[in-house]
């Protein structure tokens, strides 16, 4: 049986990050993207689907995704 997320939350540790952009090249619903600074931010986070590549793949560490599961 499938269960629906109800609730993501993306939650990017900005002390963290070192700005190398693996986790906006790879997200495949291009919820992340670069601020002016180069850091990354939460451009779309309706559009986020759990997928946690963001989360595997950032050497930082520096990202984690939270799911809310509808029971």
């Amino acid at each position: 049986m499938v269960t629906a997320i109800q609730d993501t939350k993306v939650i990017v540790t900005v002390d963290w990050c070192k700005k190398c952009g693996i986790c906006i090249a790879f997200c495949p619903k291009k919820v992340l993207e670069s601020d002016e600074l180069g850091r990354v931010v939460v451009a779309r986070p309706e559009q986020c689907i759990a997928c946690k590549i963001c989360e595997r793949l950032c050497p930082d560490f520096a990202i984690n995704i939270e799911v809310t599961k509808d029971e």
